[in-house]
């Protein structure tokens, strides 16, 4: 059974930490204060104490940064699926936009109870995507590999398809809307600048040329490989 994490700031450290981490880098203090918006020694208290948790959340040294303790990361894993399944049902039930759902989630997301969590996901049919292409951690809390690639990485020659983006900002979110780098979009290359790093795409009929502000957010599938979706 899963075990409930206390507060929502325990819930957003453990978030925060998995995110910083989940390419196997260990997250300093500077990074946290920075995401959380606090002071770099409100960050080393929080870490201190969810080291010393029974069972411990996070693996924490002083200037050596945190990683999450198995249990740490499946809870964060809970708090996660929880947004992502929140978002998705707010755009397909409830008729929001994909840059309007981050905030509302973020509040809802440690609140909903865990029947709540499993009528939603009945409801959606099981999503395995978020709105932005988010990988949704399964029920038993796992979290398939992610095998998509940073778009800035496409050269010419070659095409692929938007499997997720890495936006929050709701200005961001709706130019990628206007651009049509959402996700299952096709996009080709046709040329690129080792210069400036500006990526030239067509996507449907529109040209675009891109500069690393969004190449580096947008992410694919190049068309060709294999995948697990």
């Amino acid at each position: 059974m899963k075990k409930p994490i206390a507060t929502q700031s325990v819930q957003d450290y453990l978030k925060h930490i998995y995110e910083l981490t989940e390419h196997g880098s260990s997250a300093s203090t500077g990074a946290l204060a920075q995401r959380l918006n606090v002071k770099p020694a409100s960050v080393t208290g929080m870490l201190r104490k969810l080291a010393a948790e029974d069972p411990p959340l996070v693996e924490y040294q002083k200037h050596q940064g945190v990683m999450l303790t198995a249990d740490g990361r499946r809870a964060a894993l809970e708090v996660i699926r929880h947004h992502r399944l929140i978002e998705a049902w707010l755009v397909q039930s409830l008729g929001y936009s994909w840059d309007e759902v981050h905030e509302e989630a973020e509040r809802l997301e440690h609140v909903i109870s865990e029947e709540f969590e499993r009528r939603i996901d009945a409801a959606l049919g099981h999503p395995t995507r978020d709105p932005h292409g988010e990988i949704i951690p399964g029920a038993d809390l796992s979290m398939p590999e992610d095998e998509s690639m940073p778009l800035s990485a496409l050269r010419p020659g070659r095409s692929a398809t938007v499997l997720r983006v890495l936006a929050r900002d709701p200005n961001l979110l709706r130019h990628l809307d206007s651009l049509g780098l959402t996700p299952g979009a096709r996009i080709e290359a046709l040329d690129y600048s080792p210069f400036d790093n500006n990526l030239t795409i067509r996507v449907g009929e529109k040209m675009h040329v891109l500069g690393l502000n969004i190449t580096t957010k947008v992410f694919v599938r190049f068309d060709g490989e294999s995948h697990k979706d």
